[in-house]
């Protein structure tokens, strides 16, 4: 996605470690940074924690943000360097995320709703295995899966924890999502299931009281959930910002082929 991009005005937010809030310092005063409420793109510097907090933070203003990677894994995230920086915004590839809107029913009578980015993962909260009953546009798909759990991943959050799970890559401009198994014990062979983006994913826990589950969605978490409601909200944008020659559908086929 190309798009002319304002650079005039750059915010620039840090994680906790020090070395990465002494680069915001540094940057700040180099670039002549501004408040986040202000800015034309925000510079985020950390890891793939500070990028998923930073693009939930700025869900509802639309404002482009670049990653520079001060943390370990920085999938997410650009390389680190402070100079060059206005270059390499205008010359930048913006990808364009929609996130998950979950609504999540607990066994209390509570309705809970929230924004996930990466995934929205339904996990077993004690020793015994959740059964779960899985619907795809008001259609069961599966009566009974028995497992630690099942995730529902966008393109951006494919290389994330569904990659851990044995689920698949996803293009990040692909119109999909990935239905994926944690665990799977029965049945012992399903490795999950790839959607339309516009598909409603409605997961049912059977016998909840003896196997309790939990949602969560990037960061919010509820307990004792016994229906969730997984779909697009292409009400919200989220754009990111990836150096030209690095673009994040590169570093996801990449990925598919690395040892």
């Amino acid at each position: 996605m190309t798009q002319k991009l304002d650079t005039r005005k750059l915010a620039f937010v840090a994680s906790n470690n020090p070395d990465a809030e002494a680069a915001r310092q540094s940057l700040h005063a180099r670039y002549n940074g501004v408040e986040v409420d202000q800015a034309d793109v925000i510079i985020a510097l950390g890891g793939d924690g500070l990028m998923l907090q930073t693009l939930h933070a700025n869900m509802k203003n639309g404002t482009p943000i670049f990653g520079m990677n001060h943390g370990s894994i920085g999938f997410l995230m650009n390389r680190f360097e402070e100079d060059g920086l206005i270059d390499r915004l205008s010359q930048a590839k913006l990808s364009l995320l929609h996130p998950l809107k979950v609504i999540a029913k607990t066994a209390s009578g509570e309705t809970h709703e929230a924004l996930a980015i990466n995934e929205v993962s339904l996990l077993r909260e004690t020793a015994q295995a959740a059964k779960l009953e899985i619907s795809i546009d008001g259609r069961v798909r599966m009566e009974e899966l028995i497992c630690d759990g099942v995730l529902v991943a966008t393109p951006a959050g494919s290389t994330a924890y569904n990659l851990s799970a044995h689920g698949p890559i996803l293009p990040i401009d692909a119109a999909l999502l990935a239905l994926t198994p944690i665990s799977a014990f029965r049945p012992r062979r399903w490795r999950g299931a790839v959607l339309p983006e516009k598909a409603q994913v409605i997961i049912k826990t059977q016998e909840a009281d003896k196997r309790p589950v939990s949602a969560v969605a990037d960061h919010a978490e509820f307990r004792d959930v016994i229906e969730v409601e997984i779909k697009q909200d292409r009400s919200h944008q989220l754009f990111m910002l990836f150096d030209a020659d690095h673009s994040l559908d590169e570093r996801i086929l990449a990925e598919q082929f690395s040892q």
